[in-house]
This record gives structure tokens, sequence and C-alpha cells, in this order.
């Protein structure tokens, strides 16, 4: 198992932690990160540890539930632990070369393996990293699942988030403090009222001390739809994430600017641009969007995330 496997593309180096859940920990562009930091020192996790407990950093996925959460199955009730499976797991290499890999990854509450191929390139704007996504059924009962990219952009106060311009309203699955809301609530976008008084624009990154955690969906997405966007004018590039609405239609997004987690010690500071299966954070809320797979069945779909150059 290598310890960590590097793409690169000119000023643009991507770097991996197959041990480490297949993690992706760094995004360099000119040297400038562009991933939140481990709150931690990236350790080996166990199969019951909350994501606090980690490092809580970088770009993982989350499958096949964001919350933990216990589902009914042909099989038996299965327990998914907090931020799913493939994050505390070893992945395999499956491909490596100097721009491209590939790593393959395999859950335990439920029988689903996912296999992730990354491929960057310099484009004329900047530089394009592809990822390839294929989850599969390997048991013997059908197994319901859900897939966000827990991708964690680090920023500073007065970055920008954009979403298409047809988006006006948000699903809150949770507010620090309950600022926007209560779960289940529907929040304006870009502006929104704030709970006890006042209102906010979403769009613009806050300082950390704001201590700020929100989490909200976007959602069912159109085709049109099918993108969003980080301006990071001290880094000098626009991340701008692109996916396939029919195969992803939802986007989660995570705002915090020190506002979480909430034991004493390092905050994050990010903004995760989320594509989902899914508008909820559990496997265990069915809706329209819930997904089984049976028995050696397989599906795949994209993700894109172009680094423009401002």
């Amino acid at each position: 198992m290598k310890e960590n496997v590097l793409i690169a593309s000119g000023e643009c180096a991507v770097e991996l932690l197959p041990a480490l859940g297949g993690k992706v920990s760094s995004i360099r562009v000119r040297g400038h990160e562009l991933l939140q930091t481990p709150l931690a020192t990236p350790a080996p996790r166990t199969q019951t540890m909350g994501f606090d407990e980690g490092d809580a950093s970088g770009w993982d996925e989350c499958l096949p539930s964001v919350a933990g959460c216990t589902v009914e199955t042909a099989g038996g009730p299965a327990a998914v632990p907090d931020h799913g499976d493939l994050w505390r797991v070893a992945w395999d290499v499956v491909q490596a070369d100097a721009t491209s890999v590939t790593l393959r990854g395999a859950c335990f509450s439920l029988p689903l393996t996912v296999e992730r191929k990354l491929a960057l390139k310099e484009t004329p704007k900047g530089w394009e990293l592809k990822a390839d996504y294929t989850v599969t059924n390997t048991g013997s009962h059908a197994a319901p699942w859900s897939w966000a990219a827990h991708t964690l952009y680090s920023t500073e106060a007065g970055d920008e988030i954009e979403l298409p311009p047809t988006v006006t309203k948000l699903r809150l699955e949770g507010s620090g403090g309950e600022r926007l809301g209560k779960g289940g609530d529907t929040v304006a976008w870009p502006v929104a009222k704030l709970a006890r008084g006042g209102e906010t624009d979403l769009r613009v990154a806050q300082a950390p001390d704001t201590g700020i955690g929100d989490k909200l969906f976007a959602g069912p997405l159109a085709v049109g739809e099918n993108w969003c966007a980080l301006r990071r004018p001290s880094a000098g590039v626009r991340i701008r994430v692109s996916f396939d609405t029919t195969a992803t239609p939802y986007l989660g997004l995570w705002i915090c600017y020190g506002g979480w987690p909430e034991r004493p010690g390092l905050k994050q500071i990010c903004v995760a641009l989320e594509p989902s299966t899914a508008p909820v954070d559990s496997l265990a809320i069915n809706g329209p969007w819930s997904r089984t797979l049976l028995p050696g069945q397989s599906f795949s779909w994209p993700m894109t995330i172009d680094l423009e150059r401002l």
C-alpha cells in the first residue's frame, strides 16, 4: 500500500492518501493550497469514530451515507457510521501514472465497492481534474446507497460562492445555533433571513471568528444547473465544479467559518461544494431520491473540477 500518490500537470499538483480513505489530501496551484488543511495529524481511523475525531480535512467520499444511521436491508439491519465507510478504510491503487490515478475502496456496513479515477490536465483556462466513479454491489442481497463528494475547499473572508442564477432557494439540513432556522426549513439564496432577525448574503465567505456552520442542499437540479463555483482571489483561481444532474441531481453546500467541530481546538474554515445523489444527509430518510443496487449491479457518474485562473 502506497503512503501517498502524486499526480501533476504544470503548476498544479494533487496528492492522495490511499491508506487513509483514498483521501485527496492536497490540491495545490502555483503553491496555493486549495483544500482544508488537517485539524489533527492524519492517522488510521476506526469503524466507529466520529468524523470530528479525525483530521476532518481535504476531500473524502461519503458513501453509503453522510449521517450515521441504521437501514433495513434484505440481509438485516446495517449500521452506517458517521460520514460513511469509505474515509475509514484503506483503498487499493488500481492504476497510477504522472497525471492520473484510479483507487478502489470497499464499504463494510453494506456490500458496496467504489472505484474512482482522477485525471489531471492543463487547459487554456487553467487545469481540469476529472473524477469518474463506479459503485458496485458485491453482495448477495440488494443494498441501498447514497453518495456525496466531501470536498472541503479552504476559504478566506470575501471569497465568493457561485450557484446557477436559477437557484433561488435551498433546503436547510442544519445550522449551528439555528442561525438560519431549523432542519427542513427553506432558505432563500443568495440573501437569506436570519432566524433572530436581519439577513445574510450566503455567497460571501465570512471570517473564522463568526463561528458559522451551515449545511444546505439545492435541487433537484435541471440540466443547465449542473455547476457551482468558489472564487478565491488570493489563490488566483475560480474553482468550478460541474456534474451530471441526471446522475447526481442535488448539491450539498457546507459553509463553515470557525463553527465546527464543536469540541475545543482547531476549526474548519472552508466551503464544501458537494454534488450528491440525495437532498438529505441520512440514508435512512427515504424519498424519490432513494437508490438501491441489486447484487452485481453497478452505477457510474462523473464530476469535474476546473481550476480557472483569475
